[in-house]
């Protein structure tokens, strides 16, 4: 039976160590300044992106990697005789797994299966973490489908947002909901609901009273967490992020509880010293 190879995109928001120790193969998204474009997590970082958003007061474009961005991703790998599995960002929020499966059917007898996350950042990671594990245990693509498809339902996702200023720049609120939340302080809670980010809260006054709600709402539900991994996902937020990972380790089992960095698409969206806690129920 041939191997199985895990691919993904840069939203996964995995640490380069654990891409490497796991043999995952990441496709970068595309972030467009203007004229100029990047490839997220390898010509641009999240510094970089608020320094330019900064200096140009907009926000930037992001974009799917191509069709034949993929298919030349994936063509070593199917030549070396190994199949494919893709685990991608949410089909609701873009195009990448569309583009996925137009690549994917240009190589013969279902050689890539692609695989729609419904999910975001380290939500995202958590499946290609559990897809890798099952390929290391010779899996076939449909066992692995099978299984990733099982599990997305049970992916908790949920951050916050510390102003509303980038959800302003992108069209995603008023100018009047901006005026207003920034005058009383007001601290979005998103999360990720069937695919899409949804605001499910708003948090009024200092930074601290969201924090607690994002930890306390995690912690009601630790009795389900799945015990091997947890991430703590922040843009610019380090000191926020290791807060939450003591609290995680002090009140939960959970095994590994990993601080990542969010990658620059969805940093456009959300802005600096967004934190979130990502971990799967059983």
């Amino acid at each position: 039976m041939p191997r199985v190879r895990i691919y993904t995109d840069s939203t996964c928001d995995l640490s380069d160590e654990l891409i490497q120790r796991n043999e995952i193969e990441k496709v970068p998204l595309y972030v467009v300044f203007d004229d100029r474009s990047y490839k997220d997590g390898l010509t641009i970082k999240p510094d970089k992106l608020f320094e330019l958003v900064e200096a140009r007061g907009k926000l930037p474009q992001t974009a799917a990697p191509s069709p034949a961005d993929f298919e030349r991703a994936f063509e070593k790998v199917i030549a070396a005789g190994d199949d494919i599995v893709y685990i991608g960002l949410s089909s609701v929020l873009s195009s990448t797994i569309q583009n996925a499966s137009i690549a994917a059917a240009s190589f013969p007898d279902d050689r890539v299966t692609v695989i729609d996350s419904r999910n975001l950042s380290t939500g995202i990671g958590l499946l290609v973490l559990k897809a890798a594990q099952a390929a290391r245990d010779g899996r076939s693509s449909g066992e692995i489908k099978a299984l990733i498809e099982s599990l997305r339902s049970r992916i908790e996702v949920e951050f916050i947002i510390d102003t509303l200023e980038y959800l302003h720049k992108g069209g995603r609120c008023s100018s009047v909901q901006h005026f207003i939340g920034s005058l009383l302080k007001i601290r979005p809670v998103v999360k990720v609901i069937e695919g899409a980010m949804t605001l499910t809260d708003k948090v009024r006054g200092k930074r601290e009273k969201a924090l607690a709600q994002l930890l306390n709402n995690a912690l009601a539900l630790k009795d389900k967490m799945d015990a091997e991994y947890l991430f703590i996902t922040h843009a610019m937020a380090a000191d926020e992020a290791i807060y939450l990972k003591q609290q995680i380790e002090q009140h939960t089992s959970v095994k590994q509880v990993c601080i990542t960095e969010t990658g620059c698409v969805v940093s456009s969206h959300c802005g600096p010293r967004t934190v979130g806690i990502v971990f799967a129920t059983t």
